[in-house]
């Protein structure tokens, strides 16, 4: 009898020596439960300045525009629409007043943009200097401006484009397409004939000059410091 009581005390599955992994199995389901989660990356911070850009270039506002009708110098607006500067709320509101939409505009998601944009003839901002005797064609889009900025610079004999200081780091190319102008930047000059090209700083007041009899074309690409 007293063996038979040891074999039912042994049976396979039975006793206290079958409850210890369930303990094990609680203690573990425990110790997963007061674990900390892991910590999730930050969300990354909307992109403020590319908002606004891309608003004003919908509006095919220039950066001159937008600074008046907002009271913010250009620069200052420069320097935002780079991601370089933070606006203030106040100067966030001033744009976005100006550009016509609600201060919550700064955060909605940007629109895919189109496979292929056309900009026909008539879309082509031109600027006049009658005085000076110049024509200027924005062939860059408005989003790039600031940035990176290409025009075609048509100049009348003895016309001048004459420009101040853009910001720091910023230079010029030009190509002469036509004629012959001189190009005049940091008490340097150079004259360019024809399929010439000068590289140049632009951070210091410049010229560029038709010193021809007749009319000079030229290719104008501006990248900002």
């Amino acid at each position: 009898m007293a063996s038979s009581g040891a074999n039912s005390g042994a049976k396979p599955g039975g006793g206290s020596g079958a409850r210890k992994p369930r303990a094990k199995a609680a203690v573990s389901a425990a110790s997963a439960a007061d674990a900390p989660l892991p910590a999730s990356a930050p969300a990354a911070p909307p992109r403020v300045g590319e908002q606004i850009q891309r608003l004003r270039a919908e509006r095919k506002m220039t950066l001159d525009e937008l600074s008046r009708a907002a009271g913010v110098s250009k620069s200052m607006l420069s320097e935002i629409e780079r991601d370089k500067a933070n606006p203030t709320i106040a100067v966030a509101w001033r744009l976005t007043n100006a550009l016509g939409v609600k201060l919550d505009s700064l955060f909605a998601a940007p629109r895919a943009p189109d496979a292929i944009s056309v900009a026909g003839p008539h879309d082509i901002p031109t600027l006049l200097g009658h005085d000076a005797g110049y024509q200027l064609r924005v062939w860059g889009p408005i989003e790039l401006a600031g940035h990176f900025e290409w025009y075609e610079l048509t100049l009348k004999p003895g016309g001048a484009l004459v420009s101040n200081a853009h910001e720091p780091g910023t230079r010029e190319h030009l190509t002469v397409l036509q004629g012959s102008i001189d190009v005049e930047s940091a008490g340097e000059r150079q004259r360019l004939k024809a399929a010439d090209t000068a590289r140049y700083i632009a951070d210091q007041p410049h010229a560029i000059r038709n010193v021809g009899k007749g009319e000079a074309r030229a290719l104008l690409v501006v990248i900002h410091g």
